[in-house]
């Protein structure tokens, strides 16, 4: 199992040296977010600064950029990071789609299907001159010309996650993409139940085996040397988990433990605008479900117990408040990969 880690700041003028040092301290991986800034911006600096960290993205939406144009980023990043970049694709949910990209939305699993078919077919033309010819019900790519194409690259093949929460996205997954993003709301009975024989079905759909997809995630975790830290901990994850399982994308998740009446509960407080009466909501059992609580000591040890199996890469969510100067950070590092 890989721990990386995600970006804590986006400030681009400082993106290099956190880059640095989080790949002196021992971590695998570093991953982007589309949230409030570019997913992509943060991993061209990184790209040049470092040289063993695996850069990806953690989500970028897909749908607001034609795979063209994340044609052309990931080619970039793919060569300047000399074959560690790995695009991370996300569909996100229709309100975000229609109202804050302005974007139609559409059957977004075949949608994505179609994405994940055109980036590999624009790639193939730009490595191996074949002819580009991609049509589809969404998308339609038949225009490359000397003047617009790039050259060939030392490393052609860009790995594709997709990040999912139910059955199909898992299925897709395991049918055409090297990664599963695992959304961070998640449990070890979620996985184990739904999504890994999800990905198994669609590996076999392929002729592929496990080890030929990573499954990764963020991980919801609890730690704190005083009660007051780990009461904030447990607060800020109650919060998260109410906010994510108000949402009816969510339910799948919440069902497997039995607790899909929450949804409409929480679902109508978000309306409602009581965002402390929806982390109310959320009980210990819930807590303790979602979230692995520990100790700096512990926690390590803890994640790897649960998800052993289950998930190739992890890291901590933005929730747990460790800077890259904490030395709790190296004692962390140093038992996961003991």
């Amino acid at each position: 199992m890989k721990l990386d880690i995600g970006l804590l700041t986006h400030d681009l003028k400082g993106i290099g040296a956190f880059a640095e040092r989080a790949e002196a301290m021992g971590f695998d991986g570093l991953w982007s977010s589309e949230t409030q800034h570019d997913p992509f911006l943060p991993l061209a600096v990184a790209a040049t600064r470092t040289s063993r960290l695996k850069l990806g993205t953690a989500i970028a939406v897909a749908f607001p950029r034609s795979p063209m144009i994340l044609a052309y980023t990931a080619w970039d990043l793919q060569a300047a990071s000399d074959g560690r970049f790995i695009l991370g694709l996300g569909t996100q949910v229709k309100g975000h789609n229609e109202r804050r990209f302005s974007v139609k939305w559409e059957s977004p699993g075949p949608k994505l299907r179609e994405v994940i078919q055109a980036l590999r077919t624009i790639w193939d033309c730009w490595q191996n001159g074949t002819k580009l010819d991609f049509r589809g019900q969404f998308y339609t790519f038949t225009l490359m010309t000397p003047f617009f194409q790039p050259p060939p690259i030392a490393h052609p093949r860009i790995p594709i996650f997709i990040a999912g929460v139910n059955p199909y996205m898992a299925r897709l997954a395991g049918e055409l993409c090297d990664g599963f993003h695992v959304h961070p709301f998640n449990s070890a009975k979620y996985l184990r139940e739904v999504l890994v024989p999800a990905v198994e079905e669609g590996l076999r759909r392929s002729g592929r085996k496990r080890t030929d997809i990573q499954l990764a995630a963020s991980i919801f975790t609890i730690m704190g040397e005083t009660e007051q830290e780990i009461a904030q901990a447990r607060q800020a994850v109650k919060e998260q988990i109410a906010f994510y399982g108000s949402t009816r994308t969510y339910e799948g998740v919440l069902a497997a433990h039995g607790w899909q009446d929450l949804s409409p509960k929480l679902h109508r407080k978000s309306v409602e605008g009581d965002w402390q009466g929806m982390a109310d909501l959320i009980t210990d059992e819930m807590l303790a479900a979602y979230a692995v609580s520990g100790t700096y000591e512990t926690i390590a040890g803890r994640i790897k117990e649960r998800y052993a199996g289950l998930l190739d890469r992890v890291w901590l969510y933005r929730h747990a408040k460790l800077t890259l100067d904490d030395p709790r950070w190296e004692k962390l590092i140093r038992d996961f990969h003991g």
